[in-house]
């Protein structure tokens, strides 16, 4: 498969419109663990990659991802932007220039990222944070059987319910200790929401 300009361009709309439409939810996530502000940062940060979007999607898909995770890098503040951007970044640099995407390349691409998110961050899975998200999803993804796209999604939305009882180990949260448990991490829940963006972006290929 490959993806011309005006499909890397609706993938990556509709990423970042899911995140913004999102914004308030994933304040409040944070407003009870965290800053109360990962759903504005992120918001702001998917608002300047729209800002950018027909010079980002003109470039392969590589590159185009890659760029996007440079632009929350540069304009999401706290920790998001270091780790959402390294996420976009490590998937952008593995495809590279290569246009056609397999499911092989696909599945390393995201297994690299993840590597990526968790050195960036100094987390494992079980901390209650995006990786516990991300490994479960890519878990899935890697599962033999149909229905595949449908099964990453489901997998996501359970993964991020998941983190409700855990105590937070990492970020702002971590300083709550017991008193996190209770509350959905919200990075677990934008990284939910990136990846059924991406889910249905597959979907509407079919």
């Amino acid at each position: 498969m490959k993806l011309n300009k005006r499909m890397t361009k609706e993938l990556i709309e509709g990423i970042a419109q899911v995140v913004i439409a999102s914004a308030n939810e994933l304040t409040e996530l944070d407003r009870a663990i965290g800053d109360a502000d990962h759903g504005v940062n992120l918001e702001r940060g998917f608002q300047a990659v729209l800002k950018n979007i027909e010079d980002i999607s003109a470039l392969p898909i590589g590159s185009s991802l890659d760029q996007v995770g440079r632009t929350l890098v540069m304009a999401v503040g706290g920790a998001s932007g270091p780790l959402y951007g390294t996420l976009f970044m490590a998937i952008g640099k593995h495809l590279g220039e290569d246009e056609t995407l397999t499911r092989e390349r696909l599945l390393a691409a995201f297994d690299d990222a993840i590597k990526a998110v968790k050195a960036r961050g100094k987390s494992e899975p079980g901390q209650k944070t995006m990786l516990d998200v991300l490994v479960p999803v890519l878990a899935e993804l890697r599962t033999p059987g149909a229905g595949v796209v449908r099964r990453a999604r489901e997998r996501a939305l359970l993964a991020a319910q998941a983190t409700i009882p855990m105590v937070a180990q990492r970020g702002r949260a971590s300083f709550l200790g017991e008193r996190s448990v209770g509350h959905m991490d919200p990075g677990a829940r934008s990284t939910q929401l990136i990846i059924s963006a991406t889910c249905s972006f597959v979907e509407e290929l079919s």
